[in-house]
């Protein structure tokens, strides 16, 4: 028994933010309905395709049903007004405004179901002279502060790059799904006659802004604007990933002062350890680039397998920079069942990620029911046997 079992939710979603908010509460047990326009989720066209289906879409539409509706028909807005009848909650990630315009708006589906739960995710938000503009999760990385910092110091030709997913997307649909699990447990426990469903507001850029630590209070009190850093954390010191004799990079975190100590003695500069500059993590950051030119030119006499090893018997925080197949390969990933093997009848075997919740009890694999479904494949299921209409 999953924790969501029973929970009913309904995806007006496309592209990528709103559907990673429902893959994730489908992950965990909730019964989730799909929406898709005749033509299927723009997003099943993007990425790699084999026979003409969305490798990606595998794990993105995951655990749900799909349905195909045009929603600007009164066919479909009856069908829709029906699934969220039945429904604890919606999720929805189109720009603000375009569900009121074509007739289903949040005060239309609440009143077929005072209790339903609506989560909007948008670029901007619902309000706010920005809301009507058009954004997409490269937009939400620029506004809300972390494209800034994901420069190189001193690259200032070269425009920063993004972080290589899409963070912005994913993090607002993270946001939603706690949004809407809170909102529908407190719901749930409203006096009798007081349960009355919420609407919920997220956006891309008050997402990424969520992330942006002290940086706001240091801008108020100090007037301090957070530069960027490139590899190196300029709290913490030494911390930085080092090019090793094989041209993989390594990743090295000597944050603490015990750690430290244990740093240099492997590398072979004890005279580090033992000068005054570096007795705190201040001082050190202060020197940051000498500890990082000590560290650097010990790293380059081993490869990164070797480096790596002689750090772990040290108890050194570090790690190799992974890429997808390393993560494939790795036997923590393996043994934690976090790359599971997933028969697609679309696609045949496929590699998933395990979901990321681990639940007592409930093996990695089973929190796969099917991977993502064709457009519609569901209707006769959901509109005859759930919605009971009449073949």
């Amino acid at each position: 028994m999953l924790p969501l079992h029973g929970m009913k939710i309904v995806e007006l979603g496309h592209y990528i933010a709103a559907p990673f908010c429902t893959r994730l509460l489908a992950d965990l047990g909730a019964e989730v309905i799909k929406v898709e326009p005749p033509e299927g989720d723009p997003f099943r066209g993007w990425g790699a395709q084999q026979d003409g289906h969305s490798v990606w879409f595998s794990v993105h539409g995951r655990n749900k049903l799909s349905v195909t509706l045009d929603l600007k028909t009164a066919e479909g807005q009856r069908r829709v007004k029906g699934l969220c009848a039945r429904a604890d909650a919606m999720v929805e990630n189109f720009r603000p405004g375009y569900l009121e315009r074509i007739g289903i708006g949040p005060e239309v589906l609440q009143a077929e179901n005072s209790s339903l739960v609506i989560a909007r995710i948008s670029g901007y938000g619902q309000d706010g002279p920005y809301r009507d503009k058009p954004a997409f999760g490269a937009i939400g990385e620029a506004m809300g502060g972390l494209r800034h910092l994901t420069a190189n110091p001193g690259q200032s030709d070269y425009p920063p790059p993004r972080c290589g997913v899409s963070i912005s997307d994913d993090l607002a649909g993270m946001y939603a799904a706690l949004a809407l699990v809170s909102a529908c447990w407190g719901r749930d426990r409203a006096a009798p006659g007081q349960q009355k469903g919420r609407i919920l507001d997220l956006d891309l850029v008050s997402s990424v802004f969520s992330l942006m630590e002290g940086m706001l209070p240091e801008l108020g009190l100090f007037g301090s604007v957070r530069q960027p850093a490139g590899a190196a954390i300029p709290t913490a010191a030494p911390t930085n990933t080092y090019l090793c004799a094989d041209g993989r990079w390594l990743c090295i975190a000597g944050n603490s002062d015990l750690i430290f100590r244990r740093l240099m003695d492997l590398i072979g500069r004890p005279d580090l350890t033992s000068d005054r500059r570096m007795q705190t993590n201040g001082g050190r950051c202060a020197h940051a680039d000498e500890l990082d030119a000590a560290i650097g030119a010990w790293s380059r006499t081993l490869g990164a397998r070797e480096a790596e090893a002689a750090l772990e018997g040290a108890e050194v925080p570090c790690s190799r920079l992974y890429d997808i197949a390393d993560c494939a390969a790795d036997p923590h990933f393996l043994a934690r069942k976090m790359v599971l093997s997933v028969e697609d009848p679309l696609l045949g075997k496929v590699l998933h990620p395990a979901s990321p919740f681990r639940l007592d009890g409930v093996p990695p694999e089973a929190m796969i029911r099917w991977p993502g479904r064709a457009a519609g494949a569901d209707n006769d299921h959901v509109f005859h046997e759930l919605l009971g209409e009449i073949r």
